[in-house]
């Protein structure tokens, strides 16, 4: 419905590339969504602050995704499922 392959669904989905603003609107439209549902709170004036946890967290995806070999990738995706779950 919105001219992409599943593996490129997947990567935007896991946040390996980043959606654009008009793909964003094509996908809100196949979807039958409005545009704002993809946003927390289109409400809000001013930047928002970001806590100490944000920015580690920030801090941690950008260096995964700087790991070019996918194999690596997916061993420390799956190292931090296996921590998130004890």
């Amino acid at each position: 419905m919105i001219g992409l392959t599943v593996p490129q669904i997947h990567k935007y989905e896991c946040g390996f590339n980043r959606v654009s603003a008009g793909k964003l609107f094509e996908i809100a439209g196949a979807l039958s969504a409005p545009i704002t549902y993809f946003f927390d709170d289109t409400r809000q004036e001013g930047p928002q602050q970001i806590t100490l946890n944000g920015r580690m967290l920030l801090n941690v995806v950008r260096n995964v995704v700087k790991i070019r070999n996918e194999q690596q990738r997916e061993a420390v995706s799956e190292l931090v499922r296996t921590l998130a779950s004890t």
